[in-house]
Parts: structure tokens; sequence; C-alpha cells
């Protein structure tokens, strides 16, 4: 499809013979020799492309001065940063949230003229595609004629992941391009596509190397300069219907729309609103289909669900800064580590390390447990490898950067040390006395703990300002979050650099105070103390749990418990209720402790709330035994029904009060800290955008009210006197 001789006309000297045409903040307009354009995306100030209002602004006087123009016969569409348009800029949207649709809807209306206007220009346009070009990026793309690729460059249209859907043409160009099926799952999926992927569905026309993009850019526009490539066939194609007839259209979108409803569920209903928008613009031309986009969009951002998915997107960047941050702050890069403690976790942690590039050593006193973590290690590099995302030579550099050892030797050479071994303060205590002789004296040691104070443990340590903890969740491959915990003597060099080590292992890191349970656990386990007293007062533990996945859990709070170790689980508790006796202390014999008893240790040896045995795939799949409500019978009341709101109160309450404690006692720094780090370390539901996102949602009178309805129920269903203080004042946490 390419013409003959890319280099020919001098087009991929770009340098000589420019004159501006238009010129702003955002971008530039030059004309090349050969009579072509070269519209420039390059934001100042920023270190990306966005289309924010002052771009959008530009693009509109760029393609006046360009209609003004004479003698133009082909438009390059290129980018002055390494990647090319990231999309709108999501923080002018948040403005909308509130809003009617019919105050939503112009909000693509501008845009949608300006991509228009540049598909209807009297001449070719080709847009080279460097970098990232996502959501609004990628639609100007597909306004364009035709489109080249690096190789090193990715596309997509991640719009459903913020609970809308793409609103300057996507639903309506991006079919039409490479099929309706094709289609869907590029935008109710929102993942994004490496060139060869882009390439292959048809999306893009050529794929080349970096330094390749812009000749062969120009060279593709030419093509279609001279009717070799022939544009107007295409812009009939994207200007016209969907080539399906009735009962085509009929059977391919009942199909689509059941498959993603099914894997999208119905708390996220933006990848089905995409389905349904594309089926009823099918038979419209494009001006038509794009009012039928805007009403789309415009009612997607009236819901809940997108205020909380932008909102989390928002906090995400939030956390990634203040990491970044940190990372600054480190006086030195972390180039080697260790782990203290194989097994499992240990080996997870030395998986992540290995994988990310950074060489660690793995220690335990016993051969047994090295050969766990290697398994570990091992079997999650061999599902890489299986998956097509890893070649076996790269397993196997990855393997040999992971060194078991059953001594110290050489740990004198390693820059920070993480300790997972038993969750036992005088094996702590001890373990880590002993690292600490062994490493430099500018080495980091991080405890790995889950709820021991890390003021506490820096009692066994002469270098105390040299400690923090660094608890990561389970399984560490899965789980993005990492909390780096504040000792009362940790540095802040301490803490720069085992954030700048979490940012290397591309973990999400949340710097929080030393406190019991630090940030996660706190609030974690007064949600299970509201499921224990639930079960005292006669409720089924599969109908708390079934109420509370509906809410958006991924699993309910007796399946959680399972996964994460009935053991952990009461040990854990006892630390809690220690720490906050007040609220956390039970008046009552748990359930969890009576399951505890009877050797029921969840997941890990087949039994807890529920039994598990492994399915084909060696996954353990859930059952239940009856002979377990025997068990409970003696603790817990005759089994009744629960209304479904007053489940959900007294399972959400403790942990929101929690939270907002956390907040106020400066254990977190923000609101938007705290809620991603329930999203990212125990999957709290993301469309609900976190537990103070959820708590402005609802409202601080709701909130109230119930917590005046259960207060029979203890301390832990008291409304601190913050949160009392906003409710007068009408203050949300966002």
């Amino acid at each position: 499809m390419l013409p003959d001789d890319p280099d020919r006309d001098g087009l991929h000297q770009p340098k000589q013979d420019i004159d501006m045409i238009y010129q702003s903040d955002a971008l530039t307009v030059n004309r090349l020799e050969g009579d072509i354009a070269e519209l420039n995306f390059d934001l100042k100030g920023e270190s990306v492309n966005k289309f924010d209002q002052n771009t959008v602004s530009s693009l509109t006087a760029a393609l006046d001065a360009l209609e003004a123009e004479s003698g133009i016969k082909g438009l390059l569409v290129t980018s002055g940063k390494p990647v090319f348009i990231v999309g709108a800029d999501i923080t002018e949207f948040t403005s909308l949230f509130g809003a009617s649709k019919e105050d939503i809807k112009p909000f693509t209306g501008i845009n949608n003229a300006n991509f228009n206007r540049l598909a209807s220009l009297p001449y070719p346009s080709c847009a080279a595609i460097n970098g990232f070009a996502m959501g609004g990026g990628l639609e100007i793309c597909l306004a364009c004629d035709f489109r080249v690729m690096s190789s090193a460059a990715k596309v997509g249209l991640p719009e459903t992941k913020l609970g809308i859907l793409p609103g300057w043409g996507g639903t309506v160009r991006l079919p039409r391009i490479i099929g309706v099926d094709e289609a869907v799952m590029w935008m109710a999926t929102g993942a994004d596509k490496r060139a060869d992927e882009a390439l292959k569905s048809g999306a893009v026309d050529a794929v080349v190397a970096p330094e390749q993009l812009r000749e062969v850019a120009l060279a593709t526009l030419q093509g279609g300069m001279t009717g070799k490539l022939d544009y107007q066939g295409r812009r009939e194609v994207k200007h016209g219907p969907l080539p399906l007839n009735d009962t085509e259209a009929m059977m391919s979108f009942f199909t689509i729309k059941a498959m993603v409803g099914q894997q999208a569920g119905k708390n996220y209903p933006a990848p089905v609103k995409v389905v349904e928008v594309i089926e009823a613009a099918r038979g419209m031309g494009l001006e038509d289909a794009l009012d039928v986009e805007a009403d789309g969009f415009a009612e997607l951002a009236t819901t809940d669900v997108a205020a909380a998915l932008v909102g989390v997107f928002l906090s995400d960047q939030l956390l990634g800064k203040k990491a970044k941050e940190w990372e600054q702050k480190a006086d030195k890069k972390i180039e080697r580590a260790a782990v203290l403690g194989a097994g499992i976790m240990g080996g997870g942690i030395a998986y992540q390390s290995a994988y990310r590039g950074v060489p660690i050593k793995m220690k335990d006193s016993d051969q047994k447990g090295l050969d766990a973590g290697l398994e570990e290690a091992t079997k999650l590099l061999a599902t890489r490898v299986s998956r097509g995302r890893m070649s076996p030579e790269e397993m196997g550099h990855v393997l040999s950067s992971i060194d078991p050892m059953l001594s110290y030797d050489r740990f004198d050479e390693v820059d920070i040390v993480v300790e997972a071994v038993v969750e036992n303060p005088k094996v702590k205590h001890a373990v880590l006395a002993e690292t600490e002789e062994k490493i430099n004296d500018s080495a980091i040691l991080a405890s790995n703990t889950s709820t021991i104070s890390i003021t506490y443990l820096a009692e066994a340590l002469k270098r105390p300002e040299n400690f923090c903890g660094m608890h990561f969740f389970n399984p560490v491959h899965a789980m993005p979050l990492v909390e780096v915990i504040r000792g009362e003597k940790s540095s802040d060099t301490a803490i720069a650099r085992t954030v700048a080590y979490a940012n290397r292992m591309g973990k999400k890191a949340v710097v929080v105070k030393d406190c019991p349970g630090f940030l996660v656990n706190r609030v974690l386990f007064p949600y299970f103390g509201g499921f224990n007293a639930l079960l005292r007062d006669g409720a089924d533990f599969q109908a708390v749990d079934k109420v509370m996945e509906r809410w958006g859990w991924p699993m309910g709070p007796a399946y959680l418990m399972d996964v994460v170790g009935i053991d952990t689980g009461v040990h854990a508790a006892q630390v809690m209720a220690e720490g906050f006796p007040d609220r956390m202390q039970p008046d009552f014999k748990s359930a969890t402790e009576v399951v505890f008893e009877n050797d029921r240790y969840g997941q890990k040896n087949g039994k807890g709330f529920y039994e598990y045995v492994p399915d084909k795939r060696g996954k353990p799949k859930k059952s239940v035994n009856d002979a377990v409500y025997d068990l409970l019978a003696p603790v817990v009341a005759e089994r009744q029904e629960f209304e479904r709101e007053d489940i959900i109160a007294r399972m959400m309450l403790p942990m929101a009060i929690e939270m907002a404690r956390c907040l106020e006692e400066g254990i977190v720094g923000t609101p938007a800290e705290a809620d991603l780090a329930l999203v990212y370390g125990v999957g709290f539901p993301p469309f609900r955008g976190g537990l103070f996102r959820w708590v402005d949602t609802v409202g601080l009178a709701h909130i109230a009210e119930a917590s005046e309805k259960f207060s029979h129920l203890g301390k832990a269903y008291e409304l601190t006197d913050d949160m009392k203080a906003r409710l007068a004042a009408g203050k949300t946490y966002y």
C-alpha cells in the first residue's frame, strides 16, 4: 500500500523551506516543501500532549488557517513530544459531574467539529503516531485518512475505564475502519494495543521503526496526494452506515451485547452502552451517528460510576506524583536488594524485584523455604512464558538474578533488605537485629509486617533511622499496593529509598504513619468486626457474602477471610483489639475464632468457612459443608434474614468511620491516598471510587442516620467529631 520510493521529492527532510501558517502554545502548522502542511502538537509546559481547552481552541484556529491557506495538497499530523496525544485533560472533565445530560452534551461538540473539519479537508491527511495515542489522541488519528505507527507506540480508547465512552467519534469511525466486533473489544476493555495488534486489525496502515516514522508517513501522504492511495474511498466508508443488513445486525449485536454485559458486570454500564450506541447508529451517516454518541457520552457522564472511576484515575495520578517526589528525595538508587524469609511471600517479592530489574538475594534458614520461594518465582515466570509475555531466555535471565542462600554472604553489598519472616514480634526482633550486623551502615532495613508496630520493631536496632515498614499484599505479583510505614525514628532517607524501590518494582506506594494495622488492615478489621457481629446475631455467612459481593466487593467477608488465612486473621484481630480496645475488642466469642480453633485455616489447608478442592486448572474451588454451621451453633443466634441495606451498613460503617479516624490522626495524608490504598490493597470496588468517595456519594447525612440506627453496636459505629462537624457545615471529603 505504500509508495515505492518513500525518499522521493525530499519529503523526509522537513526542515527545509518551512513557512509558518499558524502557531500557539499548543500546536503549530508549518508549510513544508511539496505543498504539504504539518500540524504538530507540542503543548508548552507539559511533558505530554493532551486535549485541554487551550489545545482544542488552538486546533479550531489552526483549521481556520489551513482552510484559508491556498495550494496545500496534503496534511501531516505529528507530535513534538515522545508521545502523540494521551487524550482529553481529565482534570477539566470533573467540572461536568453533577450537571444535566443537556449541559454535558455540548462538551464533545467543539472538538467533534474540529475532527470533522480535519476529515473533510480537500486533500489527504496522514497521522504519524509515536508513543501513546489514547482516547482523543487516537480519535484524531481515526479522523485522518492514513495512519502510520511507530513500532514502539501504543494506541487505545480507554474511556470505559473511566465510566464513559469515546466522545470524539471513536464509536463511529473505529467500527467502520476495523469492523464492529473488533472495535467493541477495543472499547469495552479499554486496553492498550501494540503496533502489531493495531496493524493486524486494520486500525493503522503501516508499522515502522521509530526512526523511519516521519519519512514513511510523508511517503504515505504522497501516495494519497498522487492518487496512488484512494483517500476519498476511505472517507466514504467512515462517513456512511455500517455494512450490515438487519438480520446480520440483529444477530451480531445481540451476541456482542450479551458477551460484553457478562464480562463487564452490572456495576459497569459503559461497555454495554458502547455496543448500544454503535447499534443505534449503525444505519446512520457520520453527523447523525456522532449525535447518538454524544447522547451516550452525556448519559454515562451523569452517573456516579463515571464520577467514581474518574476520581480513581485522578487519585492514581496524585499517588504517582507523591511517590515520584519521594523518589527524587532518595540519595541513591536501589540497585541490589535482599529478602529475608522465602516461601510464597518471599518468593513473590523476589520475583517482583528480579522481574523489574533489581537483582535480589533470597535468604532463608531452611532449604525447604528456599525451594518454596524459588518454586513460586519459577511458577510466576513460567506463566508469563506460557502467555507469550516473556521468552524462555528472558525467564532464565530473571531467575538467574534471584540468588537463594542460607547465609548472609555478601549482604554488605545490598542497598535494601526486606524482612518477610513469620509474623511474630520476638522472631522479627531477633532476625532484624542479626541482619543489621550483616549489612552496611547506610543500607535500608524494611519489615513486611502486616500489623506489628514499626516503632516497636525498631527497638531491636542500633540504626532505627534506617528502618521502616514495607508492607506488600498477597499475592505480591497481583496486588499493586505497598504500604511504606514511617516509625517514630524512621528517617526521610529511609522512606525515600523504600518508596523508590517500590517504584522500581512497579508498585503503588502510599506512605503512612505507624499504628496497629497501619492503614489498610486498621480499617479492614472493623469490617470483619461487623461481619462477626452479624453472625453472632443470626446472619448466614453465605448470605452476607452474597450481599457484599453484589455491592461490589470481589469476594464477601467469609470468603476473603479464607483467602487471607483464618489463622492470620485471628492473630491480626488480636493485635488490633490490643491497639484499639474501645472499638475492636469484641465482648463475645466470634465465629472466626471458632473456625480457627477447629483447625480450619481457609484455603491454605482446604477448609475455613468454606471448603476447597483444586479445579482442573489447579485453582481452589469453593464449596459449603453444612458441618461448619454445627461448629458455629454455640456462638451464634438462631439463623434469620437481614435486610440487604442493614447488612451493608453494619459492614461498611465501621470501616468508613475508622478510615475517617486515620485521616484525622494523620496516618494517611489525603482522602485520595486512603481511597486508593483500599482499591489497590484489598479490592475495594473501583466503581464506588473508594471509601471517602462512597461517603460523599451517599452523603454524610445518610451515614449519620445509619450510625444512629446501629449505635447500640458500640463505638465502632459512632461518628468522629470531625465527621459531625463536616455534616453540620455541609462539607464533603472531595
